[in-house]
């Protein structure tokens, strides 16, 4: 009872000093770092242009959806390692579901959710009642989300181009909701998937600092045997995180077949290794019990930036998978410290 009831205390604590305690400190230091970085290498100037920054915004939004479901399992002492080929089986579900079947836009958003859900709350039943560890279920998860997605595709990108019996290629028209989603608002200053992101980083807070359920989320990942002998539904609360993390996946899902306008079964590949960077980056502790979904916020803006400095510097992707992987490590190190 002692442990949940400081679990719920510091759920509870006052959001200034949330932001600049220690982990914030970090995420938020990590990030004006990087922001000083791309200050100096700006590119001849490129960095400094705000279309620099929104197309950053937009380009990592997708990434950052995932960051939000693997928060709510990271601090349940969990890991999933399927969100990547979860958002790849959901781009080619809804692209299938809107290009070629002509479904309506509700419709084939609602089937979406159901198998973005499906799929984490498959992995969270193994977890919680069959005691598989995460790292073994998510990764079985990993390889039969995007075998399905390959299947369900025919191995090929869903696309408007359809092949006609003759060989030749008819393209359908693009559905309204693409273009919709696929928008900028605010006078092209802001991208509507931008908007979806901070909705869903909305969402996460609702849920970690107003509701009775959050309060569960970092009471498992403090102590999962006091936590249940407290009363804690702990596999409902497993279920639920892995569940949320699925449905943001395909979420991100949605928004990638959007944005590229088809539905590639090898999209989200290594997508759950950057998502795992902002949230480690964020401060949130692998460990489980500790982090916050502001901290994750800050975590996406580090990597977004990072990212999209060495971009325009003309960096090759090998080095920046090369530089996550080291930024990862890095985290985990400070984290240690900390303790």
């Amino acid at each position: 009872m002692d442990e949940l009831s400081e679990q719920t205390d510091l759920a509870q604590t006052s959001a200034p000093s949330r932001l600049f305690g220690t982990p914030g400190i970090r995420a938020l230091s990590a990030l004006l770092f990087v922001f000083l970085l791309g200050m100096i290498f700006n590119a001849d100037g490129a960095f400094l242009q705000w279309g620099t920054h929104r197309d950053m915004l937009r380009q990592i939004s997708v990434m950052g959806i995932l960051a939000c479901g693997m928060t709510l399992v990271i601090i349940t002492a969990g890991i999933d390692l399927s969100v990547g080929s979860v958002l790849g089986l959901n781009a080619v579900l809804f692209a299938l579901l809107s290009l070629r079947l002509s479904w309506p836009p509700l419709l084939a958003v609602g089937a979406c959710l159901f198998a973005g859900i499906a799929c984490g709350a498959l992995c969270g039943t193994v977890i919680a009642w069959f005691r598989i560890q995460p790292f073994i279920a998510t990764l079985a998860m990993m390889v039969f989300a995007r075998g399905l997605a390959k299947s369900v595709s025919g191995g090929e990108k869903v696309s408007r181009a359809v092949l006609q019996p003759d060989g030749s290629y008819v393209y359908v028209s693009l559905p309204r909701f693409f273009q919709a989603v696929d928008h900028k608002v605010a006078g092209g200053n802001v991208a509507v998937v931008t908007l979806i992101f901070l909705a869903c980083v909305l969402v996460c807070w609702i849920l970690l600092a107003k509701l009775r359920w959050g309060r569960y989320f970092y009471a498992v990942g403090a102590n999962e045997e006091a936590a249940r002998l407290s009363g804690v539904p702990v596999s409902l609360v497993k279920l639920l995180a892995y569940g949320l993390s699925g449905a943001f996946a395909a979420v991100a899902g949605i928004c990638q077949a959007v944005q590229e306008q088809q539905g590639d079964p090898e999209a989200g590949a290594t997508y759950e290794l950057t998502a795992i960077a902002m949230v480690v980056i964020g401060g949130t502790s692998l460990m489980g019990g500790r982090g916050r979904i502001a901290f994750t916020l800050l975590g996406t803006l580090t990597i977004g930036y990072l990212e999209k400095i060495l971009s325009i510097n003309a960096v090759s992707e090998a080095s920046r998978l090369i530089l996550t992987g080291v930024i990862i490590i890095a985290a985990v190190l400070l984290q240690r410290k900390s303790r």
